[in-house]
């Protein structure tokens, strides 16, 4: 059976809610394909006093029917068959009375949004079973786990309603990191170098289940083909369910994340509404907390700490991928289109774009990196403009000992030079930074490479901080 891969803090979470002297309500979300499920099953070896899953696009009977049939089988008493959830969550009360132990009585309901069909009643029938029963216990640990992060968020996390300030805990569950996501392919019995690992991770992030796809002996060139671009490859549909499994209205958050994956930097709200031509008010700002929410997004306040000038950049490397490349592929109808454009310029252009991002989701291990794990520090997007040229940078980290760290990613098959053409480009990005800002912080220049930088003169007369990958390792 497959170990759990991290989760560190997660697992000290399920432990101290597991040996608390009160009962529990954890609510546990995060983006579809994440490994919820995998984490609450595998840490409690499938020792569940009740375990229930909601049917997809199943009616309220069937949903009571698929309650009832679970409740059997957890019990070997009979109890009558479930008009409502009323009825529903009473029989599961008196049957957690008839188990008679002192430890936790761990119940686990997973993909809650589907169990709330159209008049059900649901959460008033699990509202009155917490706050009538479960919570008056002291030996209840009650699990709550949906990928409708919408639902989640606003009918459990956020409620306004009965469940309003009930839970006790609340866990997101994020993808891998690189380290994690390098361990789970060993796992697998597989052999990549970090910076193909890298590569992978541009394409699919840390999404335990797309992972899941890669097989031993093949290269990442490959996986990638087969998973993607093949006539039968596991991901190709996956677009077309992802968003619609996550949120009640998808459409509007499609067009909203096709909207981003057009502009590398990210949009301001403005840019974004115009764009689009997406509705204002309410609505978009709705969209974008969710998405941020769910991991599909994030936002960067500028330097100069302005609310308008907030930048929205899609982060999810399989969104990014989906827009830059599978929509293309599946219009072509090319064989083996991912094997064909290896190192062609679209090929390489991607590779810069998405590393930046890696980078920007390992803030973490670079500030470590940086010896700097300590200090409080604001990661902000930047661009200026000199004599009316835009200067941009890929990121900065504004730290609280007086320091700016400029930030930028390049993603090479070899050690990185940097040449006179490029020097004078970072020269100017220096100059146009102090004096746009005029910031009395020290400023940093920092790149972070695949393998490392060779150290001519302009690396001596420019840089601070030279990192590699294996930091994210």
């Amino acid at each position: 059976m497959r170990e759990i891969i991290g989760r560190f803090e997660e697992k000290l979470v399920l432990e101290r809610l597991k040996m608390s002297d009160r009962s529990e309500f954890l609510a546990l979300f995060g983006r579809r394909r994440v490994g919820k499920t995998f984490l609450v099953r595998e840490y409690f070896k499938n020792q569940f006093a009740f375990y229930l899953t909601g049917l997809a696009n199943a009616t309220t009977a069937q949903q009571l029917l698929n309650f009832d049939l679970q409740i059997k089988r957890h019990s070997s008493k009979e109890y009558a068959p479930s008009k409502n959830w009323i009825e529903a969550f009473y029989t599961l009360t008196n049957y957690l009375e008839s188990i008679d132990t002192k430890e936790k009585k761990v119940i686990f309901i997973d993909e809650l949004p589907w169990l709330d069909t159209r008049n059900s009643d649901f959460i008033s029938g699990l509202e009155h079973f917490w706050n009538n029963w479960a919570d008056g216990q002291k030996n209840i640990f009650l699990i709550v786990c949906g990928s409708a992060a919408s639902w989640m968020i606003n009918n459990v996390i956020q409620s306004k309603g009965g469940l309003h300030n009930r839970l006790t805990e609340r866990m997101k569950i994020h993808p891998f990191t690189l380290k994690e996501t390098a361990e789970f392919i060993k796992q697998k019995g597989c052999n990549f170098t970090p910076n193909q690992v890298v590569l992978l991770y541009m394409v699919m992030g840390g999404v335990p289940y797309y992972l899941e796809v890669i097989q031993k002996g093949m290269s990442v060139a490959q996986v990638i083909q087969s998973a993607f671009f093949d006539m039968n490859s596991p991901l190709k549909d996956e677009f077309k369910q992802l968003y619609k499994a996550l949120f009640k209205k998808h459409e509007i958050y499609e067009k909203t994340v096709e909207v981003l994956a057009t502009k590398n930097k990210g949009f301001t709200r403005t840019e974004l509404i115009n764009t689009g031509k997406l509705s204002s008010g309410g609505t978009i700002t709705k969209v974008l907390e969710e998405l941020e929410e769910s991991g599909f997004i994030t936002s960067y306040s500028s330097f100069d700490n302005k609310n308008k000038n907030t930048i929205y950049r899609l982060s999810d490397f399989y969104t990014a991928f989906y827009f830059r490349f599978i929509t293309k592929a599946q219009q072509k109808k090319e064989d083996n289109y991912w094997l064909n454009i290896q190192n062609q310029p679209i090929f390489n252009t991607w590779k810069g774009i998405a590393f930046e991002q890696v980078c920007l989701s390992h803030i973490k291990e670079i500030k470590s990196a940086l010896g700097i794990s300590g200090v409080i520090s604001n990661q902000d997007t930047w661009i200026g403009s000199a004599n009316d040229e835009k200067v941009q940078i890929d990121f900065l980290i504004d730290r609280q000992d007086q320091v700016i760290n400029l930030v930028e990613c390049k993603f090479t098959n070899d050690e990185y030079t940097i040449d006179k053409e490029y020097a004078a480009n970072l020269r100017r990005k220096l100059s146009v930074f102090q004096n746009s800002t005029k910031t009395k912080k020290a400023v940093h220049l920092t790149l972070i490479t695949s393998f490392g930088l060779y150290k001519n003169e302009y690396y001596l007369e420019l840089v601070q901080n030279s990192l590699e990958t294996e930091i994210f390792f």
